[in-house]
């Protein structure tokens, strides 16, 4: 056997380095030319018009489904309520299959396809005569839609809400992929600058759609009213696919309910399991936990100890050398990462029943200014569904007004560099969103007081001379409660949660709003089937009889409820674990958390 010399050997080892070292150089180059603030045009244009195209023709459509195609006030609001419901939900799915497979890229393009397959659908239905039934101008005695009429609106709004699926889970994070998030002080004002033109991106495109897109629907017609969202969507595809050479894909890194249920599953198996006094004893795996710890490890809590046997190292383990069975031994880290959503949802799921309360105001709303005078000029009448403009002008306003100056003034009295924490902004929300409904309550009592003046109660079709700008401080107060409730809600997600669910988190959000929507269309129903025939809260055909401000006293109530409920949470709640080790040990491993340091400041402030 030929022998090689062993200097040959030293020199080809040395290549070889060199060539991987080549390699990996080579490659955080081609990382480091993509991704950045260039592809942001790209990412953004795609939610923007996946907003423009859902507000163009779901802040009207109650219009269409009530004067199109004939049906009950009750039924179109519970229609739209329960597809919208659908589309914040769907995005827990696509969440879960871009972290698990596909990817973000993959995700947010086929959700893009099946949103414009939606449009498109829809679009043909308010075009052919054929597939509505025949217009009915007394709104008494109306031919509804038949059962395939209305098939094709159910699959219609079906694939928009899968569409959505696809697209909002998956928006903020994969335009966080673009950035150098290894570096806290990049993580930090990219979050804050990505959040800012997130929501101001789509305040823009929704006031974009109230005005034109309706206006257009209005008066010019259905076809070109849907058809133009639709036009926008393509475009939005064409220019996210333009941008695919630039963008930084991540791969998936496994399904985060997966990691939980393994968790969950160790910790049952282990239940008889005694759990050491120290917790360095627990199994800890840095190589293992790496990719779903780019920025640091979650370090050990007290609470929830039960979770804690799922890290117990046992005998017949501790001298198995091979990688170890998940289902049967979990890491620390992914002991806390299931103990961190635990402490979220309590926070979380008070978010569902401020949805509710407000689920339906929209639709209601709009049925009101229908009655109520409209004109800016003898000549020009302004669309129902475009007073949303004046809460969406708010929210705009009041984002840009929350950073520059309540910021600064939150902070000379508490001391934080945000002003107010998550928490505290989401509370403020709440309070400014039961304000909102009871000023509706008033605003209809003053609305059916001055049809009764002029005896106008029972003609569902007369316009009351009153003016439509009587609606417009209660969508002011709900754009104030937007910038500090939705925002907060979304921001406190997003920062609470593992860095390896930002994705779920996202979807999270989206889920509350979803089962709010659900609870919305229940309460609707309810309150629809037993408040009498007579004197219904919430009559199908003349709005002038019913009793709509006791039920905005209802949801308000409910939210006074809920609010105290919040209060409670927000009290007990206890912030990711760095913050809790640095607070409650006064002092940690500097080995263990220094990588870690900066954001836990962020945390603390």
């Amino acid at each position: 056997m030929e022998m090689k010399p062993a200097g040959m050997d030293l020199t080809n080892q040395k290549n070889k380095a060199e060539e991987d070292g080549k390699q990996e150089e080579e490659s955080k180059i081609k990382n480091m030319k993509l991704g950045g603030i260039k592809t942001m045009p790209f990412i953004l244009a795609n939610e923007i018009c996946d907003r423009f195209a859902a507000s163009g023709f779901h802040s009207n459509m109650i219009t269409y489904l009530t004067q199109e195609l004939n049906m009950p006030l009750v039924q179109a609001s519970n229609t739209l309520t329960i597809f919208s419901g659908t589309a914040s939900f769907t995005p827990l799915i696509g969440a879960l299959i871009a972290d698990s497979f596909a990817g973000r890229f993959w995700t947010i393009t086929i959700g893009s396809i099946f949103y414009e397959l939606g449009l498109v659908s829809i679009t043909i239905s308010a075009v052919l005569p054929s597939l509505r039934p025949l217009p009915c101008s007394t709104k008494e005695n109306c031919q509804e839609a038949s059962t395939f009429q209305l098939w094709i609106l159910y699959i219609s709004l079906l694939l928009t809400s899968l569409g959505t699926g696809g697209i909002r889970p998956c928006v903020v994070t994969f335009a966080a992929d673009q950035f150098d998030m290894d570096k806290p002080s990049t993580a930090r004002s990219t979050k804050w600058n990505f959040f800012n033109w997130y929501y101001f991106s789509m305040g823009l495109a929704t006031l974009t759609a109230l005005t034109v897109v309706v206006y257009v629907q209005d008066n010019v017609g259905w076809g070109w009213g849907l058809g133009i969202p639709t036009i926008a969507m393509v475009i939005s595809i064409v220019t996210f696919l333009i941008g695919s050479p630039l963008y930084r894909k991540m791969k998936p890194g496994g399904s985060p309910l997966i990691r939980l249920a393994q968790v969950i599953a160790a910790a049952v198996k282990k239940r008889k399991e005694i759990v050491p006094a120290d917790p360095k004893l627990l199994y800890q795996n840095k190589e293992l936990d790496a990719a779903i710890s780019v920025h640091g490890r979650l370090l050990h809590t007290n609470q929830y100890k039960w979770f804690d046997k799922a890290a117990i190292v046992i005998e017949s383990e501790a001298k198995n050398s091979n990688p170890p069975n998940l289902w049967r031994l979990a890491t620390v880290h992914r002991v806390e990462e299931l103990k961190t959503i635990i402490r979220i949802l309590p926070i979380w799921a008070a978010g569902i029943l401020h949805v509710a309360s407000s689920s339906h105001q929209q639709s209601f709303t709009i049925q009101q200014a229908q009655t109520m005078d409209r004109h800016l000029s003898k000549s020009f009448e302004i669309p129902p569904a475009s007073l949303s403009i004046f809460g969406i002008l708010t929210m705009l306003f009041g984002l840009v007004l929350y950073e520059r100056l309540f910021v600064p003034f939150a902070r000379r009295f508490t001391g934080n560099p945000k002003g107010v924490t998550c928490l505290q902004r989401m509370g403020i929300g709440f309070g400014v969103n039961i304000l909102t409904t009871l000023v509706a309550s008033f605003v209809e009592m003053k609305r059916k007081s001055v049809a009764g003046n002029h005896n106008l109660l029972d003609d569902p079709k007369a316009i009351i001379p009153i003016s439509v700008f009587w609606l417009v401080p209660q969508f002011c107060l709900n754009g104030v409660a937007e910038v500090f409730m939705s925002v907060g809600h979304l921001e406190f997600l997003y920062d609470q949660s593992p860095e390896s669910m930002r994705s779920t988190a996202a979807a999270l959000y989206w889920t509350a709003i979803a089962i709010g929507d659900y609870i919305g269309t229940l309460l609707v129903s309810l309150v629809h089937k037993y408040t009498g025939q007579k004197r219904n809260w919430l009559p199908n055909r003349n709005l002038n009889r019913g009793r709509l401000e006791y039920y905005y006293w209802l949801v308000s109530g409910i939210q006074v409820v809920n609010l105290i409920y919040y209060i409670i949470c927000a009290r007990l709640y206890t912030y990711k674990p760095l913050e809790q080790v640095k607070e409650e040990d006064g002092e940690f491993d500097e080995n263990k958390v220094s990588e870690n340091v900066e954001l836990a400041r962020n945390e603390t402030a």
